[in-house]
């Protein structure tokens, strides 16, 4: 089994995970190492803080072997073929995650590697930054079934992802994006297949209005720098500040799947305030990493 996007797992898979995660959190150093003897292939063409040391600390803490590999230090950057590096590093390691510019790449190292795939971040999805904030999510309400959720911001990756977790688990999401911004209609037409009913307003007030949780990221993520000028301009009134949160329901919190560019998507009152749980988010990159790993790496290769 792979994970490459969030709707290749089940409510009940997420909720597992979650649990799991949870677990690995409360019992950090005095945990198994059901990775012991393992090791695991990290491919990255895009810069990374959180997800390289997440997956790195991870892997090591449950008695793995993590290996970073750059672009420039494969032979795909020579031209090798996604499929015979995918067929080559099967023959080597447990598992492979792969942080890249392009969804058909993971999508190629998923069709051709023996091993479980990870995708760690592609232009379309990021199933392993939503894990975290489900389990954030979880951490501070009494169940994701019936959540609120309002993105505001680009409908990117992390924000398709999101929408096909809202369908799977039952939460409502309404995204806030500029016109022509919004997510992509295959994630909707997905996501409604899934069961959910996901919403794209224009107004960020509307999306904020009465809910539990508030979503953003950055306004120019990787690979859109050309556009960075006019995307500040468009963006400029989508920005997660007191004034909306104030909005939200009662006990609303506010996630960021991080780098934050403060003053920009998300204001420094709302990052380091009290409704904020943006660093417990970022922590729970490394627990619900663990929760996959062990899972995919380890029962689920065990059960072969």
């Amino acid at each position: 089994m792979n994970l490459i996007s969030i709707a290749d797992l089940s409510g009940e898979d997420i909720l597992r995970l979650i649990q799991s995660a949870e677990a690995f959190r409360a019992r950090r150093g005095r945990h198994g190492q059901p990775l012991e003897g393992k090791s695991l292939a990290m491919i990255f063409e895009k810069p990374s803080t959180r997800t390289r040391v997440s997956l790195e600390v991870a892997a090591w803490e449950l008695g793995g072997h993590p290996l970073y590999l750059s672009a420039n230090e494969l032979q795909l950057g020579r031209g090798e073929t996604i499929a015979d590096t995918a067929r080559v590093l099967s023959r080597y390691v447990h598992g492979i995650t792969a942080r890249v510019h392009s969804h058909g790449t993971v999508l190629q190292l998923a069709e051709h590697a023996s091993v479980p795939v990870i995708n760690a971040l592609s232009d379309w999805e990021h199933p392993l930054q939503i894990l975290a904030d489900l389990q954030t999510m979880s951490q501070n309400f009494q169940a994701l079934d019936g959540l609120q959720i309002g993105w505001i911001g680009d409908g990117n990756n992390v924000c398709n992802s999101l929408i096909l977790a809202s369908a799977i688990l039952r939460m409502e999401i309404t995204v806030a994006s500029p016109p022509g911004y919004g997510p992509k209609a295959e994630i909707l037409e997905e996501a409604r297949a899934l069961g959910g009913s996901p919403r794209v307003v224009e107004e960020p007030e509307e999306a904020a209005g009465g809910a539990d949780v508030l979503v953003t990221d950055t306004w120019v993520s990787m690979g859109d720098e050309a556009e960075e000028a006019e995307r500040l301009r468009v963006f400029g009134r989508y920005q997660i500040n007191s004034q909306l949160m104030d909005l939200a329901g009662d006990g609303a919190i506010a996630l960021h799947c991080l780098p934050a560019h403060r003053g920009q998507e998300i204001t420094d009152e709302v990052m380091d305030g009290p409704r904020s749980r943006v660093f417990d988010e970022a922590e729970n990159r490394m627990h619900t990493s663990k929760a996959v790993m062990a899972w995919l790496m380890g029962e689920k290769q065990n059960e072969k």
